[in-house]
């Protein structure tokens, strides 16, 4: 230091610090030389002196000894500053070294240390420039394209470099130098290289920490908020690095203790606003978050958590979003105790309860999806915490049994009409179903993140007891396993899994991963298949381990083999699903040698069903198979009465894939026990069928010992009927079981021997009037043609006047089969299969609609005449399962087939469920009378059902659909009234009102232009997030675009027609004049300042329209008063941000829906539910405002609602209803009316 020459001492502090001054190169080596060493020494010894200051005692000395060691030593503090700020401003370049980077550092934080000390001032340390370049010294030591690829890095040398080639201008030398140091390359630095210079800044932002203890900066408000601006820009610096998650902001709290408390709860305000809505960055900094509030004591942690509750209902979307993942980090801390917290307003803040009841589940219903599926998503990792209260709070929502307390019911006395209660309970048991059931609502929601995270959710509900694991809770989670969405169904398989690894031992669990897994080997995705078919070869194939009497099955065998008594048993209908997975397992080759020994093992175990099971399916991939064992269980079957029909029939399919390699003694053998079987009559239907396969199998090779067996029990078969149906006394004799099994014998027998059927045959067949006689014809038909053209009329003929359910549903199975064979010859019998789209019972409804969606996807059937039509009134069934079924079979199965299907038949749809035929294209196809008063929609009492039809076309069209569809409805609808082509009689007008109804549907407008003006509130995208930019400015460009094609469309073919209609409705004083200024409505709300431009050959249609749209806009307005209506008393009530730890809540009797509905619709004031403190709410009425209708009172006036135990005789004792205006009032006024019984009274005695 006493080598420093003063002139550059002089020099550098008359430039004020602002430009670097080199020093002598002999002096800048020697101290460079020390390296980091020699700055970490000294600043040691100045921390020492420093710490040595904070003692009372010898606060003076100590700052007496650092200024007289300095000058004792000869060392000038005005030089000492000067180098330290040399070294800073060489740190600060942007081209500067690491070496460099961190002695400016480390001379930043020495000088700072430096002006802490007493004295500082008055020694002449303080400068205002260098203070606030010491400050800022991390923005620009820290490379700020740290993450940055090195690829980018070189492109922009190079743009560098082609700048320094562009010939400079001489009068502008300045200039020269500014783009040279543009143009130089930046420093790339390694990890190392980053640790160190973030050591060093920890290093300087203790330092900074350290001064703001002892020197004041009120009388410097520049570096005052430059050190705001400076902590600001730290809560980016180590997400940068990935590795550390403000540690900075962890050191100010450590260190400052209470002091920090404001500084942290903006630190902490700033974080949460700041964020973005990437989820790496929203995972670290819900981290920095829960680090930060750790330190916190409980009055001020609640006072953040209160903040946080409101922040959780910002605007934005990733406020809400990162509040979410805030409370899932702060349910990882220790749980605070209410008594902690010194402010009891405060207290009920502090348990996890409160975070999860308040803060997290309300999200569930958050405007955004994004939001809400995250919600979900962490309401079921809360049952995964090790908190007993997050996990008793959960329970609380969903279930009502884990109250810990229930409250009794008060019993009123009310007036003989409706009344509204005013419980004392609080309602837990029923918002906790009400809570499940907009759960179970939420899987069906129509987007996929939401799906996803609600099935994890229901797993965690079901998974910890929290609701019942009932067969309908169960059955969702198996639904979504065939979700439209493939995400979906990955999540539900997955869900179901772990639901069976958490209970292995439930039955309905079982059951429930079996229908949801085992179909899903046919999906069309590949990836689900493949997830099903390792999900079945883990559970079950890789379980079959040898039997053995003396060892005990383990959880896993034992789950295993109870599977697979449900497949045998409850879920037979899913062996079509488990026999393709065994073929794609064949074709892998998965079966081995051991495989079947192990499994042939079991066969005579208690669970041998099971066994039998696995080996029909498996038995065709294997050539060598021990023979013997399987024969002597069928010998054991024969022989035996205990065997089960599902067990024979699956020894029976064994032994008929086997048969090729049987002997022929052994073959003989059997085909005489199954003869002789098959001849007592006595055995299930199921066998019999079974039993003639395998009898077919057995006499394959041989064709002649086959027709012999099977026309031998045709033969039998026959002699029977014929014994019945022909002699006298043969009715008397009837066994209807006994003719039923020789019937299905015969059906099984024929369809492998079809040239033994004969006219006798027929002719008994025909005579017998039973449900097994219709299969029997269908078996019979199948093989013969000429039986078709006969049997056809009679088939239809008992579709539309047979009263036996079976006997049509039999009926309605042969002719859809009979229809791939014989396609052009059932093709004229469509229509009567169609009209069981609306047969009085549901299952023959849901059949047709079955059948006929695999005939139009197979294309044996077209969209041909009334068939369109008539799915679309399945649309509307009374059962909900089979409209859901209709518009799964529509949406997912035919519209990909032919995508213009909905938009070809829209507009006949409005005359063909109108029942109008007056056009001449539309609604001519030809139908019977019955028909067309079975499939007819018209009427006022069918409209709600006819609009929800055209929405669901609708909804389903592109835009150029729209676009195109509303088009050809101003030619071959509007023009034609118009033109008075058609007459505007009754009928027409019902036609033109409709019409001009379905134009003013929402679903009709473009989805360009009404999705991003529609958008979810509060979704605003992101600075940070480019992608969500481009598309919207893509989307607003796009709108542009579309709206003036629209616009221009409107103008020279829509207007046109309408002046002319209005005009000839005008003339005929027609009620549809009203339903075509609603439309127009309507439509010009998206265009209100140009009205006159596109009615200026009707200026009155002009002024009437603008009048429309200022009333409607009048309404709206009116409507958002009404809103604002509230429920005030002499109470107080708690607001929204602070709600009562023990509410008491307003619960209504009755619930009527849909008079609820209809009042939204009507613009009513909407009263929901309000928070009262308890004891409020006793003996009190409801009063509501003069002409005010709420929805809270039925449409009805309100009844006082007397207690047992008082009167209403108090002023206190009556709420009132307000709006905003009568809320000025001052005082409550007594509400008095007598009830209708009271006044009829009155009439009586009068």
């Amino acid at each position: 230091m006493n080598n420093v020459n003063p002139a550059w001492v002089d020099t550098v502090w008359d430039v004020e610090f602002t430009e670097t001054k080199p020093l002598d190169d002999p002096i800048e080596d020697e101290l460079t030389a020390t390296g980091d060493k020699a700055f970490r020494d000294l600043y040691q010894c100045l921390l020492a002196h420093a710490d040595d200051q904070q003692q009372p005692a010898g606060r003076d000395k100590a700052s007496q000894s650092i200024w007289a060691l300095l000058v004792e030593n000869g060392v000038s503090v005005k030089s000492l500053v000067a180098t330290l700020s040399f070294f800073v401003l060489a740190g600060k370049a942007k081209v500067a070294n690491i070496r460099q980077r961190v002695s400016g550092l480390h001379a930043a934080s020495l000088y700072l240390l430096l002006l802490g000390v007493p004295g500082s001032i008055a020694n002449k340390v303080l400068h205002e420039v260098l203070l606030d370049t010491c400050l800022d010294m991390t923005s620009h030591c820290w490379p700020q394209d740290s993450g940055k690829k090195r690829k980018k890095d070189n492109l922009k040398s190079s743009q560098a470099e082609g700048k320094r080639s562009k010939p400079h201008r001489k009068d502008n030398p300045e200039v020269e130098v500014d783009e040279d140091e543009e143009g130089e390359e930046e420093v790339h630095f390694s990890g190392q290289d980053l640790v160190k210079i973030r050591d060093a800044v920890v290093l300087l932002v203790q330092s900074i920490l350290r001064l703001l203890q002892t020197f004041p900066l009120k009388n410097t408000p520049e570096s005052a908020s430059n050190c705001t601006r400076i902590f600001s820009k730290l809560l980016y610096f180590e997400p940068t690095i990935g590795e550390l998650t403000f540690a900075a902001g962890h050191h100010i709290v450590d260190q400052l203790k209470e002091l920090a408390m404001p500084f942290l709860q903006i630190l902490l305000q700033h974080i949460c606003f700041q964020m973005v809505e990437k989820s790496e960055f929203r995972t670290h900094g819900a981290q920095a978050v829960g680090m930060l509030t750790s330190q916190m004591a409980s009055t001020d942690y609640a006072c953040f958590i209160k903040w946080l509750f409101n922040f959780s209902r910002h605007s934005k979307m990733v406020c809400r979003l990162f509040s979410v993942d805030v409370v899932m980090v702060l349910l990882e801390q220790p749980e605070r105790g209410m008594e902690e917290c010194a402010d009891m307003e405060l207290a009920h803040f502090l348990p996890h309860k409160f975070l999860i009841q308040n803060v997290l589940f309300p999200r569930r219903m958050d405007h955004s999806s994004t939001v809400q599926g995250h919600a979900l998503a962490c309401l079921a990792h809360c049952l995964e915490l090790p908190s007993f209260n997050a996990t008793r709070a959960v329970h609380n929502l969903f279930s009502a049994r884990s109250l810990s307390s229930q409250q009794t019911q008060k019993i009123y006395r009310t007036l003989p009409f409706r009344t509204v209660e005013i419980s004392t309970t609080d309602g837990s048991g029923c918002d906790a179903k009400e809570n499940l059931a907009l759960l179970l609502q939420r899987v069906q929601d129509s987007k996929t993140n939401v799906r996803k995270s609600s099935l994890q959710a229901l797993k965690g509900l079901l998974k910890h007891d929290v609701i019942p694991m009932s067969w309908e809770n169960l059955a969702v989670l198996s639904e979504r396993c065939r979700d439209p969405a493939v995400s979906v169904k990955k999540k539900a398989l997955q869900c179901v899994g772990e639901l069976l690894t958490a209970k292995p031992e439930c039955r309905v669990v079982q059951k429930a991963w079996l229908q949801g897994v085992v179909p899903a080997v046919v999906d069309s995705e590949n990836s689900v298949q493949e997830k099903a078919l390792e999900a079945l070869d883990q559970v079950l194939l890789s379980q079959v381990k040898l039997y053995s009497t003396t060892s005990h099955l383990d959880a896993n065998q034992r789950l295993t083999w109870e599977l697979l008594d449900l497949l045998c048993n409850e879920c037979q209908s899913l062996s079509r699903y488990f026999s393709r997975a065994f073929t794609i397992w064949s074709k892998q080759n998965k079966f081995t040698q051991m495989f079947i020994t192990n499994l042939i093992s079991h066969t005579e175990s208690d669970h041998a069903a099971g066994a039998w099971l696995l080996l029909s399916k498996v038995v065709t991939s294997f050539s060598r198979l021990p023979y013997d064992k399987i024969l002597d269980a069928w010998d054991s079957m024969v022989s035996s009465k205990d065997v089960s029909v599902t067990t024979c029939c699956h020894i029976l399919c064994v032994m008929g894939d086997i048969a090729v390699h049987l002997n022929e003694d052994t073959k003989a053998r059997v085909v005489d026990d199954l003869m002789s079987w098959l001849k007592t009559f006595t055995l299930s239907l199921e066998v019999i069928s079974a039993a003639v396969e395998t009898l077919y199998q057995l006499g394959n090779s041989e064709d002649v010992k086959q027709t012999q067996h099977c026309g031998e029990l045709m033969l039998i078969c026959e002699t029977y009927l014929a014994g019945i149906m022909l002699s006298e006394n043969g009715a008397q004799n009837l066994n209807e079981e006994l003719m039923v099994k020789h019937l299905h014998t015969l059906g099984v027998a024929s369809l492998h021997c079809p040239a033994r059927v004969g006219k006798r045959m027929v002719l008994l067949v025909e005579s017998v009037l039973t449900t097994h006689s219709d299969k029997l014809t269908g078996k019979l038909c199948l093989q013969h043609e000429e039986l078709v053209q006969k049997y056809l009329p009679v088939f239809a003929r008992e579709l539309e006047v047979g009263t036996e359910v079976a006997v049509r549903n039999n009926v309605l199975v042969i002719m859809c089969d009979l229809c791939v064979r014989y396609t052009n010859i059932v093709d004229h019998y469509i229509p009567n299969i169609s009209a069981c789209l609306q047969d009085t019972e549901a299952v023959i409804r849901e059949q047709a609609l079955i059948m006929l969606t695999n005939l139009l996807q197979e294309e044996f059937v077209k969209w041909k005449g009334s068939l369109f039509f008539r799915f679309m009134v399945a649309l509307v069934d009374p059962v909900p399962a089979i409209a859901s079924l209709c518009e799964y079979c529509l949406l997912y199965l035919l519209l990909k087939k032919n995508p213009e299907m909905f938009s070809q038949h829209f507009i006949e749809c409005i005359f063909h469920f109108n029942s109008y035929s007056k056009h001449t294209s539309y609604n001519k196809f030809p139908q019977s009378e019955r028909e067309k008063d079975r499939f007819s929609l018209k009427g006022a009492h069918h409209r709600e059902k006819r609009f929800r039809i055209y929405r669901f076309l609708l909804e389903h069209f592109t835009d150029t659909q729209r676009f195109n569809i509303t088009m050809k409805i101003n030619q071959t609808v509007l023009a034609c009234f118009a033109d008075e082509e058609l007459p505007l009689d009754a009928d027409g007008a019902e036609i033109l009102s409709e019409t001009f109804n379905i134009l003013s549907l929402k679903e009709m407008k473009l989805q360009a232009i009404s999705a991003l003006a529609g958008g979810a509130a509060g979704e605003e995208p992101e600075e940070e997030n480019m992608a969500n930019m481009a598309k919207a400015v893509l989307q607003a460009a796009q709108k542009k675009v579309v709206s003036q094609v629209q616009k221009k469309a409107f103008i020279e073919n829509s207007v046109p027609l309408i002046i002319s209609l209005k005009s000839l409705l005008e003339q005929r004083h027609s009620p549809v004049l009203r339903d075509l200024m609603a439309y127009l409505q309507v439509t010009m709300q998206d265009y209100p300042n140009e009205v006159k431009e596109f009615f200026s050959g009707d200026e009155q249609l002009a002024a009437e329209v603008e009048f429309a749209l200022k009333t409607a806009e009048k309404d709206r307005e009116m409507e958002k008063q009404m809103d604002n209506c509230s429920l005030a008393g002499d109470a107080k009530t708690p607001t929204a941000q602070l709600p009562h730890p023990n509410p008491l809540s307003a619960r209504l009797t009755h619930v009527d829906r849909s008079r609820q509905e209809e009042h939204t619709r009507s613009k009513s004031m909407a009263l929901e539910r309000t928070v009262m403190p308890k004891g409020t709410v006793n003996d009190r009425a409801i009063s509501t405002p003069k002409g005010v209708t709420v929805n809270l009172t039925f449409d009805e006036g309100v009844s006082a609602i007397f207690s047992d135990r008082g009167s209403l005789s108090r002023e206190t004792s009556v709420l009132h209803v307000q709006t905003p205006e009568q809320q000025q009032a001052s005082g409550l006024r007594q509400w008095n009316v007598q009830s209708p019984l009271r006044q009829k009274k009155k009439s009586i005695k009068v």
